[in-house]
């Protein structure tokens, strides 16, 4: 891995770019005395092509009935009736990944990494920023439905079991669309802070366009935070174990999801009641502060970046263990510090986990990003071991992951359906693997679609915009659909993806 993270080019000139502030969506604001220096080069790919994609990829896993603006066309009304099995209305939201259970826990997370890839770098995003603004209000409406009642909130639709038991396109769905709950009795705080979390950044994102629906927002993140925070309990370990496990456990605990809830109602607020609670709370709510792992079921590293701007930028002395802890994450990553942690497969890529390594490589680049902004507007840098890495380098590392994503690997594939001219054809989809009702209106059966499951047919539907599992630790990609690890994609991998992209196709003149 190059220490640069730029790809080879023609020629280059130095630029200087005036840094970025966020406001509600993360409009441009200029800072004279703030400069970043870049060297500005002609890249190998076109950030504002992959982030359009990035962000269509979402209307593939649109549960509802679909709006008259669905541009992915292949898809069709779905989940009609989701909510009846216990008299409320649950219709809309996203199918996470593959299959068509709809899971609050990581569509909460979704829903809150896309609306902080939109109030960073959304002021970036030019025309795709409606785009991305809808996919995030696709999910508020179903999250607001989600927790319409007092100290309830409806966490799952679909029983995971038996939905995994068919194979079949969501508009053909005959599996048990059973609801799924917690409440004062059965206690969820990592799926109830998440939600909250969620709600509290999307009421962000709406501040200037939708005032009357941003404040809707934000007091219901505040209802339900209440609700996480005094009814405590882990989902995965009490009633709905058997449920949600093993598809979304809870390893990490409640603990980072209500650190990061009172962050971000901080930081949408601005009232002292959450500043304190995180001043009071943050050892408590805290783990190894050398955590460095981040994705829908741990926050930690999250929380702390959130955390460290109210130090770097808003001069909270309170803060400054958040910046200490975010240097230790950043430093983890780096090749050649003492604290480096990190594994990189032999073409660069950030290794975390077998299992949907691409979501990790998503987050962190975002993590990086949003940090080195926050280091750049405060003239700070990181100290890993006597080395002191500027925001520059941070950037560059996140450039060579979404590089190595979008192609710049041994395969020569993107790992992003739909971008380049080599990326997965037979992703772990339902609704992307068979004939689209479009195509073949009459029903196909549960059992019936197995056999494009484990063919080695390319699937007829392109999901655009989807980023797969990936690829393993030596590189390698089967393309195997049964290959669910690292064929499958998520709106968790998408989410932090957007931002980052955005990021890049405006420092290279793309948008």
């Amino acid at each position: 891995m190059g220490s640069s993270g730029f790809s080879p080019v023609l020629s280059s000139t130095l630029i200087t770019l005036l840094l970025v502030c966020s406001t509600s969506y993360g409009a441009p604001t200029h800072h004279p005395n703030k400069r970043i220096h870049i060297h500005h080069r002609v890249s190998s790919h076109n950030y504002k092509e992959a982030l359009t994609k990035s962000i269509l990829f979402f209307e593939g896993q649109r549960s509802g009935k679909l709006p008259r603006t669905q541009r992915m066309k292949w898809r069709g009304n779905s989940g009609l009736s989701d909510g009846s099995a216990a008299n409320v209305n649950l219709v809309g939201g996203y199918y996470d990944a593959g299959d068509n259970v709809k899971f609050g826990f990581p569509m909460a997370f979704t829903t809150t990494m896309l609306s902080w890839s939109v109030i960073e770098f959304g002021g970036m995003m030019k025309g795709e920023l409606p785009h991305a603004k809808q996919a995030i209000r696709w999910a508020t409406d179903y999250l607001l439905k989600a927790t319409a009642k007092p100290d309830t909130i409806y966490v799952q639709v679909g029983d995971a079991n038996r939905d995994h038991a068919c194979w079949e396109r969501p508009e053909d769905m005959d599996t048990t669309r059973t609801v799924y709950k917690i409440d004062r009795n059965t206690p969820g705080s990592e799926v109830a802070g998440e939600t909250a979390a969620a709600l509290a950044a999307a009421s962000m994102v709406f501040r200037k366009s939708n005032p009357s629906y941003s404040k809707l927002l934000l007091s219901r993140a505040m209802r339900v935070f209440h609700f996480a925070d005094t009814y405590r309990g882990s989902y995965s370990s009490g009633g709905l174990r058997n449920v949600v496990c093993p598809f979304y456990c809870s390893f990490s605990g409640y603990q980072d999801e209500l650190l990061w809830a009172a962050g971000w109602l901080h930081k949408a607020t601005k009232l002292p009641s959450y500043l304190s609670y995180v001043k009071s709370n943050a050892r408590n709510l805290g783990a190894d502060e050398y955590d460095n792992i981040f994705g829908w079921d741990n926050k930690h590293a999250g929380a702390r970046i959130l955390l460290s701007r109210s130090f770097l930028l808003s001069k909270i002395s309170d803060f400054e263990d958040f910046k200490d802890h975010s240097d230790n994450f950043v430093c983890s990553i780096i090749p050649g510090v003492p604290s480096y942690s990190s594994q990189y497969t032999p073409g660069g890529l950030l290794f975390k986990l077998k299992e949907y390594n691409l979501q990790y490589v998503t987050s962190t680049s975002f993590l990086l990003l949003t940090y080195a902004k926050y280091l750049a507007l405060s003239g700070k840098s990181v100290e890993c071991g006597g080395s002191v890495i500027r925001a520059g380098k941070l950037r560059s590392i996140a450039k060579r992951q979404v590089d190595y994503l979008l192609g710049e690997n041994p395969l020569n594939m993107s790992y992003m359906v739909g971008y380049g001219k080599k990326y997965p054809q037979r992703i772990h989809h339902r609704g992307s693997s068979l004939p689209s009702v479009r195509v073949h209106p009459s029903r196909i059966p549960c059992s019936s679609g197995f056999q494009m499951m484990y063919s080695q047919s390319p699937n007829p539907n392109v999901l655009v915009g989807a980023v797969v599992g990936g690829p393993d630790q030596g590189d390698r990609f089967p393309d195997q659909r049964n290959d669910y690890d690292h064929s499958e994609p998520a709106t968790y991998i998408n989410a932090p993806l957007v931002g980052t992209l955005a990021y890049l196709a405006h420092i290279f003149g793309q948008i």
